[in-house]
């Protein structure tokens, strides 16, 4: 059956689909996952809880028949999810998937990057907030070395996936390494992309006075580099991209907080014990998970989702305040994904 794509009040298709594969993470970054809070009694889902590679797979496929065109497999730490490119191997094969990629902090890849490779994956993110090994220490609080994060990036180079590298910058955190990244991954032609500290949970301690604007940051680096614009790729891109004069490669940056871009939001979420989001900073998810385990149909959930997408109304990055980002309850990065 040929369904027209779903699109939400403000006329917004539901094109790209995150999907959680765990909530665990091998970090515990200050900004994420702060020990404080994610201890070492801190009680993680049960694998009943999440999704099977098999419930993954239907929920993909009957999202697809609603118009998304691009997914991507997050966390927590998705290599830390026991058979991962089992999964990817699955997911490729599905008509009308245009684009698969999968988010990781890199601490595993060099591990699993060929066979991230062989099951069909052609880019990854890779999160990385420092290049300077005592700096990048002190953000994911368990002495993970920037060095092995590195090796993990040359792996997946080398067997052919693209790379793109995340750099969260905050204030009194990392700004300090904002140039030597730039300068590191230009000479190695992978893209860079700078993400503004976001009021993501209730648990990372935000506060305006934290953020680092694109326009700081992009200050910065024409002292150092000439950036020419980049038109966006496509409806709903979110990085504002630029090129290093003179070469293909790219630097780019997630302006959550101080150019929002809510109105071309096309992007849902599925945590990993199957609940939907219509936003990255929402309190509620819609129970995917419930209907798999049910007996309903395809044709049923697709039925009973659709008014999720089309009554969907989130513009939260367009309405922020410093009141509603201390006050407005939201679920952690760590549970519904980047």
């Amino acid at each position: 059956m040929t369904r027209s794509p779903l699109q939400d009040k403000f006329g917004r298709p539901l094109e790209d689909l995150r999907i959680s594969v765990t909530d665990r993470c091998n970090f515990r970054c200050t900004y994420c996952m702060p020990k404080e809070i994610f201890g070492k009694d801190f009680a993680f889902m049960p694998k009943e809880h999440l999704l099977s590679f098999e419930e993954i797979e239907r929920l993909t496929k009957i999202f697809v028949q609603l118009g998304v065109k691009k997914l991507r497999l997050t966390g927590g730490e998705p290599l830390l999810r026991k058979d991962i490119a089992v999964l990817i191997e699955k997911l490729v094969a599905i008509d009308g998937l245009d684009d698969i990629g999968l988010t990781t902090n890199g601490f595993l890849l060099e591990k699993h990057a060929q066979a991230l490779k062989d099951a069909g994956l052609k880019r990854i993110n890779v999160s990385l907030d420092a290049i300077n090994d005592d700096v990048f220490k002190s953000i994911n609080d368990v002495g993970a070395s920037s060095n092995r994060i590195l090796k993990g990036i040359a792996k997946a180079q080398e067997v052919g996936i693209e790379v793109k590298v995340n750099m969260v910058v905050k204030k009194g955190m990392n700004e300090q390494e904002i140039i030597p990244m730039a300068t590191f991954f230009k000479e190695r032609g992978i893209t860079l992309r700078y993400i503004e500290f976001m009021d993501v949970g209730t648990s990372n301690g935000w506060d305006y006075k934290h953020v680092i604007t694109k326009k700081e940051i992009f200050d910065q680096l024409s002292k150092h580099f000439d950036l020419e614009p980049v038109d966006p790729a496509y409806l709903g891109e979110v990085a504002k991209r630029y090129r290093y004069a003179g070469t293909d490669t790219e630097v780019g940056f997630i302006t959550s907080v101080s150019e929002s871009f809510c109105s071309t939001c096309t992007r849902g979420r599925i945590s990993a014990d199957g609940k939907f989001y219509t936003c990255l900073f929402a309190a509620n998810g819609y129970d995917l998970k419930q209907l798999v385990r049910s007996e309903a149909t395809d044709e049923d959930i697709m039925e009973a989702f659709s008014p999720t997408w089309k009554n969907r109304r989130d513009r939260y990055s367009d309405e922020r305040t410093e009141e509603t980002a201390k006050n407005k309850p939201k679920i952690e990065m760590s549970y519904i994904g980047g």
